[in-house]
This record gives structure tokens, sequence and C-alpha cells, in this order.
């Protein structure tokens, strides 16, 4: 039966997910916008509240003494200046806490679903890359929110300011209607040219994170083959490209700046002038001509946007990037529960392709239940992805997975993950402590188990050795190699199940620590079927048959001693 994994129609998530995130973030954006349209308000009503005030003062010095009028409205303009003040400080508050929010949210979106796709996700996207993308670009798409929130303030301003000039002489805002187009073809340039800078910059950037953190997983092999400069060549090789797109992304945004500054004044000086005519015919007041020049700045502040519209562009960019991830989807499981068995495992009829080449081609293979098979052959024969396939940490792009009769892909998260146990050749130590990295999975096995797991896998002496003994700090506790896969091995010993997945989990170890594990696995534990990828002739010795996997198909199966008398399965040891 022929699998295959297609990806749902998925909508635009540069927009999907702003969406999203504002409905998350929707009553602080709320009330952000509330302070900002009253902030926007309060200037509004400024340069009026300073126009009567001037009038009323031009009025009492006319007759000798400051009038009621002129200081009522002085108190209209100093309670007004005051509120600003307080609704600028609301609106700090409101937008750095909408900021952290959303953007924590974001990032525990998209590392949940990173999680739930598995190791699918670091075979598409590099880990460096993905931490680049969780850290700065969900901060970038975080901030989108509370930019919209304060676009919309800065819109208001600008029309209720052209409304006020309409409302002291109609002819002052035809004056500047005629020139905003200018400002808008503008606005539009810079976000239409922005936008493929922005994209190529973040892309650019989340490369070198990729590159860095590939860089850092491999220190040790780098200083022992006297590689660092070479390396830091590699990694920094985009910096070029990165500072190009950079400074590019800085012209265009200064540019537009710098156009729409330039465009603003002579609206401005044109509406000052018609007002200054207006007075000179006394249509109009002095302190309206004051007004009408502040209302002119107000207006013209639509060319003030291009930062925050180049805020929106990166946000957009930043969340592109974080749907390219969501796209990926997740590991779908069934209900389906396993009879009473002793782990049968079936592969049939299995193929994997990755990056165009068939590594798997129509593998057949039985572990009978309670048994032992070894895995060998030579390095990209596919033994990894074979043991990936077995336990479903990936699926096939044809062929089938079946334990007790059952296929993976119907069993439930729970029943899969309590039935089959894996030990990796790198183990991630995962946990506050050692208890903790041999314990970590849900259930957490009972601290009596752990400790007997760890004496099975031959990790309790040095554990206990140790000041703290279980309670050691991973990060502070100096293992070797072979120490970190045995607490690899501790950890699968305690979760028990019906079929333990052996991915050249016993390296790193000495040939007595080796024999002794390997009694206990095969010894101590005969309900549980083993699936073992060997890269010693000693592992495979002790197994009760041996798959022999070359270029992707079994090449013979049958037991260790059968199998050596053939000249090239004995080369796959190197003997």
């Amino acid at each position: 039966m022929a699998i295959t994994t297609t990806r749902p129609h998925q909508p635009d998530y540069d927009t999907g997910l702003l969406k999203a995130a504002t409905r998350y973030s929707a009553a602080r954006c709320t009330a952000l916008a509330l302070c900002s349209v009253a902030g926007a308000g309060a200037s509004l009503f400024l340069p009026f509240a300073i126009g009567r005030a001037l009038d009323g003062v031009l009025v009492g010095y006319a007759a000798g003494h400051v009038g009621a009028d002129a200081t009522r409205w002085i108190l209209v303009c100093a309670t007004l200046i005051g509120v600003s003040a307080l609704l600028d400080a609301c609106d700090g508050v409101l937008t750095g806490t909408t900021n952290a929010r959303t953007t924590a949210w974001l990032r525990g979106r998209v590392g949940r679903h990173v999680l739930a796709v598995g190791p699918r996700a670091t075979a598409r996207f590099a880990p460096g890359d993905l931490v680049a993308r969780l850290i700065d670009n969900a901060a970038h798409a975080g901030v989108a929110p509370a930019t919209l929130a304060a676009l919309l303030a800065a819109l208001v301003a600008p029309v209720g300011a052209v409304v006020a000039l309409a409302l002291i002489d109609g002819r002052l805002a035809v004056v500047f209607v005629v020139g905003a187009p200018v400002l808008v073809l503008l606005l539009r340039a810079f976000v239409r040219v922005s936008s493929d800078c922005v994209a190529r910059y973040q892309r650019v950037q989340g490369d070198i994170a990729g590159r860095l953190g590939e860089a850092i997983g491999g220190a040790r092999t780098i200083a022992a083959a006297r590689t660092e400069e070479k390396e830091a060549g590699r990694v920094l090789g985009a910096l070029p490209e990165l500072s190009r797109q950079g400074h590019r992304m800085w012209r265009v945004q200064g540019r537009s700046q710098a156009q729409a500054v330039a465009v603003a004044p002579l609206l401005q000086i044109a509406v000052v002038a018609v007002a200054g005519h207006l007075v000179v015919q006394h249509r109009i007041s002095v302190g309206e001509l004051l007004a009408a020049s502040r209302y002119a700045v107000l207006a013209t502040g639509i060319g003030m946007l291009v930062g925050q519209l180049g805020a929106l562009v990166r946000a957009r960019a930043a969340a592109r990037r974080l749907g390219e991830v969501l796209e990926e989807p997740t590991t779908p499981y069934g209900d389906a529960e396993l009879p009473p068995g002793g782990g049968l495992l079936e592969v049939r009829g299995v193929t994997m392709v990755r990056g165009g080449r068939t590594v798997l081609d129509g593998v057949d293979l039985t572990v009978p239940a309670g048994g032992t098979l070894a895995v060998v052959g030579r390095s990209g024969a596919g033994k990894s992805l074979l043991a990936s396939l077995a336990g479903r940490l990936a699926d096939p792009d044809a062929g089938d997975v079946r334990l007790d009769g059952v296929p993976l892909r119907s069993l439930s998260r729970e029943e899969l993950r309590s039935e089959i146990g894996y030990a990796f050749e790198r183990p991630a130590l995962l946990g506050a402590t050692l208890e903790d990295t041999i314990g970590f999975g849900a259930p957490r096995p009972a601290p009596p188990r752990i400790r007997e797991a760890a004496r099975a896998a031959h990790a309790d002496p040095f554990i206990t050795r140790l000041p703290d003994g279980y309670a050691t700090p991973c990060a502070q506790a100096p293992l070797s190699g072979g120490e970190a896969q045995r607490l690899g091995l501790a950890r699968a010993f305690a979760r028990g199940g019906r079929l333990l997945i052996l991915d050249d989990a016993m390296s790193s170890l000495d040939t007595v620590t080796e024999h002794h594990i390997a009694e206990a696995l095969l010894d101590r534990a005969p309900h549980r079927s083993r699936l073992i990828i060997a890269h010693r002739a000693t592992t495979a010795a002790r197994a009760d048959a041996v798959a022999w996997l070359h270029d992707g198909r079994i090449r013979a199966v049958g037991t260790h001693a059968e199998l050596w008398k053939r000249p090239e399965y004995r080369e796959v040891f190197g003997a």
C-alpha cells in the first residue's frame, strides 16, 4: 500500500498568523487603540484651544486686561498637555506589554508545532535557522498588533487635521488634499520596495544562524582539524550579502523618509500662505491662523508613517518565515490500542526518499516477539532511517510498519510512546538532574525503577561517585561519550514497553561494559523485542538474527556466524 504525505492547503501565513496574533492581544490592542486615538484627539483639540487662547489674549490686550475667556482657554491648553503626557505614558506601557505577550504567544505556538512535527522539522530547517525564527522573527512579528493600533491613531491625526482645516476654512483643506496623493504614492512605493529587501535580509540572517549552529555542534571536530579559519569563512561568508540587504533596506527607508519630509513642508507652507491671505482679508482670525499652521503639520504627519509601515513590513516578512515552519504538517495519530503480544515488529515494503535519493527501497523485515534483530551495513545504507521508521519517528513514503499486527499510524501517541523505547548514539541529556534525564518522559518512572535502569545500563557506579549523586545537575556532570550513552540506555530501560530500538547506542562503550549491558539487554528482558543498529561485530554476534542492509535494500538475513562466512559481510566491519 503506497502512503503519500501531502501538505494541506494553507492560508497566507504572513496575514493569517498576524491576524491570529492580533486576536490573541485583542483586549490590549483595543485599549492601546483607544489610548492612541484619545491622544490623537487631544493633539487635534490643542491647536484649536491655543488659537482661542491667543485670540482671547489679543482681545484682552486691546481692552487693557486679560479676560476670563482667555484664562479659561489657557487652562484648557494646560489640561490637554497634561492629558497628552499621561496618555503617552499609558501608550508606552501598553505597547511594551502587548509586544512582549504577543511575541511569547508566537514563540509558544511555533515551538509547540516544531515539537509536534518532530524530527521532520530539523530535516527541513537547520537547528540554528529554527532558533533564529523562534527568537528574532517572532520578536519582529510580535510588534504587529501594537503597531497596527498605533497606525490607527497615526491615521486619525492627519484625517482629523484635514477636517479641522475644512472647519476653519474649506480652501485650506482643498490646498492640502491637492498635494496629499504625492505622499500616498511615496508610502506605497516604500512598502513595495522594502518588502523584498526585508525578506532577503531575514533569509540571509537565518542562513547564517543555521551555519553557526552547525559549527557550534562540531566545535571539537573543527578544533581537532585546525579548520577554524575555514569554518569561520563558511559561517560568515554570507555577511557581505547581509550587509548589502541591510544597507539597501535602510536606504529605501531613508529615501522614503527624506522624500516625505521634503514634500511635507511644501504642503505646510501652502496651507499657511493661504491662511495668511485669509487673515489679511479678515476671513479668519490670528488664532485660527496659528491653529491652521498646527493642523497643517498634523495633516502632513501622514508622511511620517514610514517608520510604522517599516515595522509592519518587517513583521509580515517575519510572519512569513514563521508560517513556513507552521506549514510543515504535524504527525497525525490514531486512537487504536495494541492487543496483548510480545512485540512482533513487521516492516513491509518500506520505501523512503530523501533529497531526491531513494534511501530505503522496498525493505521487508520482521523482529519476532521477544527476539533481537541487529541491522548492519555501511555508512549511508539507511540504518538510522530504518530505526526511525520502526518507532515512528518518521513515516515511510510507501509501505507499512506494524507492531503486533497494528499499523503504527493507527496507534495513539500515548500507546506508541509507552510501548516503544529508544536509545541513540548521542542522547540528549534533558532534565535538570541526572535522575531527571533518566526518568525523562511521561509518565515519569518511579525513583526505584530509575535506579534499577541505571544499574542495568552500568551508569549507577559513575553517578554515585559524583558528590550529589543522582541529584547532580546535568550541566555540571563531567560525562564522557560512553557515560552519556549509558544514561541514554538507562532512560530506554526505565521506560518499559514491548519494543526497544537502539540506534548505535553502544558505540562509545568499552567492550567489557558493552558485554555487561548486552547481557542485561538480552537476558534480563526476554519479554521485549529489540531492534539494534550495530556497528560492532560483537553486538551483531549477540543478536538472534542479523539483517544486512546494503544501498537501501536487504541483502541477506541470517545469524552473524552464517553471514560472517561471506567476505563482503566481513568488510562491513572492516575485517
